[in-house]
């Protein structure tokens, strides 16, 4: 449906300095709203399932698109409250589109359109991964161009943000993504989910002894491949038990963690170096991770190269990095939707 007066208050705010925003975030298992101003986050409540679906070992879409219903209303009022601001002073509703579970994308996506139908306002569609790259904004005056290193549970990629709106992907992942890998190891160690901060964990207790394989090793591209990692995680496991004999599970964490993580490491450092920039972001929830992070600080420092990161709040799935991508896209004129848009569950890292 097409709102002509939405639509000319959507092109008025591009001509306005800073003006309120209210972000929706459901692609996976958090239910997120944020209330932004220009991109100042005043507020950003999110509601966890990991609780939930930890007896699972993973997310399940139903049960997570069923809890995402029960919490939008909450979070949205505890975002207003926080920010000290009503419905009235929101002047566009942001909401991710895609990529993510399409169940979940719908609980928010059609909350979203709601509100804009009913307060007559513009309604932005947000790609996710634009997102992730955008928390980067929120407490830092980096600005584009610069590498980016994108690690989450479905994406792993390196790219150039030549700008706050275009995104040039030099290599991806051909397989599973990073975060994908670190549940699924976790969950044959039997330590259970989210994997990433249990494998961290562990590891601190083993060592990186057993040489798991490293895709594209010594090769001359970007893109990554973890399913090949998983699954020689999986077989070393197997063939030990298969012998009787012990497991040490903190070496194998450290072992699995230190190739898995080289691997990003490696390819940014590369990226950068390559294409001669001094300065790279990580984002994702696999940037929270402490060794990632000073894996590749320890090596850009060696070619005088920044290295930027979120607050681990911002990393993981959180509506207030949907909001300030929002703001860059209005400032550019761009994500403006119809109220009767599609969310897309398959949208592509760099798609608009």
């Amino acid at each position: 449906m097409y709102n002509e007066e939405a639509y000319d208050k959507f092109l008025k705010l591009k001509e306005k300095e800073d003006f309120y925003i209210l972000a929706l975030e459901s692609s996976c298992d958090e239910t997120s709203a944020s209330v932004t101003l220009g991109r100042k986050i005043l507020s950003c409540s999110i509601a966890s399932q990991i609780d939930i679906h930890k007896r699972f070992g993973g997310v399940v879409p139903e049960i997570a698109s069923r809890n995402h219903t029960l919490a939008v209303g909450t979070v949205v009022k505890e975002a207003l409250d926080k920010a000290n601001v009503t419905l009235k002073d929101i002047s566009a509703v942001a909401v991710t589109e895609g990529a993510g579970l399409l169940g979940a994308l719908l609980v928010t996506v059609s909350y979203a359109k709601a509100l804009a139908f009913a307060l007559d306002i513009p309604i932005i569609g947000v790609n996710h991964i634009a997102g992730h790259i955008a928390a980067n904004y929120i407490d830092s005056d980096i600005k584009p161009p610069f590498v980016c290193l994108i690690a989450s549970g479905g994406h792993s990629a390196v790219a150039i943000a030549k700008g706050y709106n275009e995104l040039e992907i030099l290599g991806e992942s051909v397989d599973d993504a990073a975060g994908e890998a670190f549940d699924k190891v976790a969950r044959v160690l039997g330590l259970g989910y989210p994997g990433g901060p249990l494998i961290e964990k562990l590891a601190e207790q083993g060592s990186p002894v057993i040489d798991f394989p490293k895709a594209f090793k010594n090769k001359p591209q970007l893109n990554f491949s973890y399913s090949g990692l998983k699954t020689a995680v999986i077989n070393y496991i197997r063939n030990r038990e298969s012998k009787g004999e012990t497991v040490n599970k903190a070496d194998i964490a450290a072992s699995f963690q230190k190739t898995a993580l080289e691997m990003l490491i490696d390819n940014c450092i590369k990226a950068a170096a390559e294409k001669g920039f001094k300065q790279i972001c990580i984002a994702g929830g696999v940037g929270a991770n402490s060794v990632l992070r000073k894996g590749v600080e320890k090596k850009a420092s060696e070619l005088d190269i920044n290295v930027h990161y979120p607050k681990n709040l911002y990393c993981t799935d959180n509506a207030a990095m949907i909001g300030v991508q929002a703001y860059y896209m209005i400032k550019e004129g761009l994500g403006y939707r119809k109220t009767d848009f599609d969310c897309r569950p398959f949208l592509k890292i760099n798609e608009k």
